[in-house]
């Protein structure tokens, strides 16, 4: 039986493809700035002092030379030193989940037909190339949560989960573009409602590092810091 042409599907195709992308875009774009407002809520400004930042604390003014070794230091004892494959899979990954649904060729022709807003678009070959770097990336974050020790003891039925709602657009996507499947209007739901469950889901679960990550790292002082913020908790 073809449920496609059903009363029901028919309907839920449509709202999906329409008051669904609303509601995800509001949920989103409101969740996010209370979100921001939240955090800075929690912090308030301080007085810069005239010591400079160094690689996870404040220390003074050093010789030249000093405080590049205490840069370099810092580095072999962060993520990105001690596994630099995972730092780059996990920093691929990451740019790509934001940047991929921005510069999608189909995207951008949605957005041009609904708003008559056109921007810079990816040649669709890159973009597939593109998607599959980013589904083998959560195929590699998979693994290790399935077989890897130290990852699996400390993973949860959430991590699956969270792993399966970043990647369900890329893969959805993939199928609907090679048309894996014989019924297409299916799979780009799929894509469409993942996407927008993907949305909704990061300003309220820990999705919302997506957020943090910007303001956490050049505002607030810390040794995670990336610049001299000006706030503190």
């Amino acid at each position: 039986m073809d449920f496609s042409n059903t009363f029901f599907w028919t309907f839920a195709y449509d709202f999906i493809r329409g008051p669904m992308v609303w509601i995800a875009f509001i949920v989103f774009f409101g969740g996010t700035i209370f979100q921001i407002f939240s955090l800075l809520s929690l912090t308030k400004k301080q007085t810069i002092s005239k010591l400079t930042p160094g690689p996870g604390r404040f220390i003074p003014k050093r010789a030249d030379g000093e405080d590049k070794k205490d840069w370099v230091m810092w580095l072999k004892l962060s993520i990105a030193g001690v596994n630099p494959f995972m730092t780059i899979v996990s920093t691929t990954f990451h740019v790509l989940l934001i940047i991929m649904p921005i510069f999608v060729l189909g995207h951008n022709i949605l957005l041009d037909n609904s708003f008559g807003l056109s921007i810079i678009s990816l040649p669709e070959g890159v973009s597939d190339f593109l998607t599959i770097i980013v589904i083998l990336c959560a195929a590699i974050f998979l693994y290790r949560r399935l077989f890897v020790d130290r990852v699996r003891a400390i993973t949860t039925w959430s991590d699956y989960l969270f792993l399966f709602l970043a990647a369900a657009p890329f893969v959805t996507g993939f199928f609907a573009y090679h048309q894996v499947f014989e019924n297409y209007r299916l799979i780009i739901s799929l894509h469409i409602l993942s996407g927008e469950l993907m949305l909704m889901a990061v300003p309220f679960t820990k999705f919302v590092h997506m957020i943090y990550l910007v303001i956490f790292r050049f505002t607030i002082v810390s040794e995670y810091s990336l610049g001299r913020g000006n706030r503190t908790w």
